[in-house]
């Protein structure tokens, strides 16, 4: 590991004439004084290890005042600092009542301990999972190399890989949390080194690998998140969140699915499903929403719907397994809304 410097930012201000670059820019293109964001410090730290990331300073944001807060009120909904740590959520009240899926998906993240360090802003600006992405013996297509190792259809290992939007990258987005995030039509807050504020819808946020193959998020050198909004549910809604893992203890994601429904009666009035560990971002699937609202809430009707969220899917060599699992998975978070 590098040598770096160590700054203790007291504000945003301060921290943004500090930073100069992001993670993304510099695994893809390094420079030789780069100064990069740390909260929770967790994904950052072990691209260092790994030797992928050598910063000269890493500015720590965890500790500057405010950031830290969560409220809910009804006319502006829960507001979410990028500092609050995922503990804080998982712990929340108001979090568990009016928004189940996310309550559901931070406690079922990683283990205690790390929800206890992991920021909210950090965890979803983390960088993809692939193996080969992370690993300092391949040079892939996301650090700016001319291949994707995992696609080999005879050496790649890609049983864990994206189904869905997997024409550049195979590699699938990390956080769980973001799921469920957009299934509530949350938006990210960004403030960058003039002031300037810009307010995203999480769908926005994201960037497809087929649009920048080098970034997942639209973050720029000199901009931080300071917030995540999520709007007042009507008194309609219920949510629904189920992940698969290979192992019962902390592991990442095969499948997850965060499904949130304005319901009249047993009926769908109008529907957002979201899945995680099935494309590069979290993937909202515009067919299954469209299968599912203004009908009954059925074991067939959701299977119908789970079927069109597939519909599209480019399984790799290894990992067609993951088509089922997630038709199971989504026809078992609808009916959980039943």
């Amino acid at each position: 590991m590098n040598k770096f410097s160590w700054y203790e930012a007291k504000s945003v201000e301060d921290a943004l004439q500090q930073v100069n670059s992001t993670l993304s820019d510099e695994l893809y293109e390094a420079t030789d004084e780069a100064a990069v964001f740390k909260s929770g410090g967790i994904d950052v730290f072990d691209w260092v290890k790994q030797g992928l990331l050598k910063p000269q300073k890493i500015v720590n944001i965890r500790n500057i005042p405010g950031l830290d807060k969560i409220s809910y009120d009804r006319k502006e909904g829960l507001r979410m600092g990028s500092n609050v740590t995922l503990g804080e959520i998982a712990s929340h009240p108001e979090i568990k009542t009016r928004y189940l899926a996310l309550h559901l998906a931070v406690n079922h993240a990683a283990t205690p301990q790390l929800r206890n360090m992991s920021t909210l802003g950090g965890n979803i600006a983390q960088r993809n999972r692939c193996w080969y992405f992370r690993s300092a013996d391949h040079d892939c297509f996301r650090k700016g190399g001319d291949r994707c190792f995992a696609r080999h259809s005879k050496t790649g290992e890609n049983e864990n890989h994206a189904i869905l939007d997997n024409g550049s990258c195979v590699s699938v987005h990390a956080s769980s949390i973001a799921t469920a995030l957009m299934a509530f039509n949350a938006s990210v807050v960004i403030v960058n080194a003039e002031g300037q504020q810009k307010t995203v819808q999480m769908d926005d946020f994201f960037v497809s690998a087929g649009e920048d193959i080098a970034m997942e998020n639209i973050l720029k050198p000199k901009e931080i998140i300071t917030e995540i909004i999520l709007p007042t549910p009507s008194k309609n809604t219920k949510s629904a969140y189920i992940k698969q893992v290979a192992r019962e203890s902390y592991d990442w994601s095969l499948a997850d699915v965060a499904v949130v429904m304005e319901v009249s009666g047993n009926t769908c009035k109008s529907a957002n499903i979201v899945l995680g560990a099935a494309a590069p971002v979290p993937y909202r699937s515009l067919e299954a929403q469209q299968a599912m609202e203004n009908k009954t809430i059925t074991d067939e009707n959701a299977k119908a719907a789970a079927e069109a969220a597939m519909a599209k899917a480019r399984p790799l060599s290894k990992n067609d397994y993951k088509v089922p699992l997630f038709i199971s998975t989504i026809k078992q978070t609808i009916m959980e809304i039943s």
